[in-house]
């Protein structure tokens, strides 16, 4: 029996799911290209996907206060990267174990490069995994969150959410039919796209110019009437 304690992430139901939504956002991982990714990840034995449109991958392990990886730093304070430093963010069930869920989803969308994809996994809080995962977790600081909850942030804060699906099995320790996991299953995958920023188009004026005795205008180009 799955002793409560951080281990959670490394239990065979916990492995299964991470599986699950591995294969569910599978397609939208490969139209992914850039060169710097990220993942913020509360496992510690799982390791980015591998991309062959991506050049290069940092990993943050989050446990609570602090994030341990490539850099160290703390969980309640920005991430330690400039702005739009990503084109692929990836939230693998970080927003459970951070001290606020919110603040990671800004520092997500700021870290992220307009027109940049984020995803996220998680448990969802309605669902037969809910029990199983407070219980297992209730000495330590975790909470779930509903994707229409992150949906709505993450379209304040600038986002567009392109799919919000529900995988996975019914409960941690049941065998499922298909139809059940597309509709009850007890984690979600998100995927959202950063808008890119609107361009002002330049407004176009007349310049005068003298063009030499004999001489001929470009195509669309026409004589000044003072000319």
């Amino acid at each position: 029996m799955l002793q409560r304690n951080h281990d959670i992430y490394a239990s065979t139901p916990m492995r299964r799911l991470l599986g699950e939504q591995m294969r569910s956002m599978c397609t939208d991982l490969q139209r992914c290209f850039g060169t710097h990714a990220l993942v913020v990840d509360a496992s510690l034995s799982e390791s980015p996907p591998a991309l062959p449109m991506l050049g290069h991958w940092a990993k943050l392990h989050v446990d609570g206060e602090r994030y341990d990886g490539e850099v160290r730093a703390s969980s309640n304070e920005l991430l330690p990267f400039v702005d739009d430093a990503f084109e692929l963010l990836l939230l693998r069930h970080a927003l459970e174990v951070v001290p606020n869920a919110s603040a990671l989803l800004s520092e997500a969308v700021r870290v992220l490069a307009p027109g940049g994809v984020l995803i996220v996994t998680g448990v969802h809080p309605i669902s037969g995994w809910a029990p199983w995962f407070h219980w297992n977790t209730r000495n330590l600081r975790r909470a779930l969150h509903a994707p229409f909850w992150l949906s709505r942030v993450l379209r304040q804060a600038g986002m567009d959410v392109e799919r919000a699906q529900r995988v996975g099995r019914l409960l941690p320790r049941r065998s499922d039919d298909d139809s059940q996991a597309r509709l009850l299953g007890g984690g979600y995958v998100l995927i959202a796209r950063k808008r890119r920023r609107a361009v002002s188009p330049l407004r176009s004026r007349a310049v005068s110019m003298r063009v030499p005795a004999g001489g001929s205008l470009s195509p669309g180009a026409r004589r000044h009437p003072a000319s």
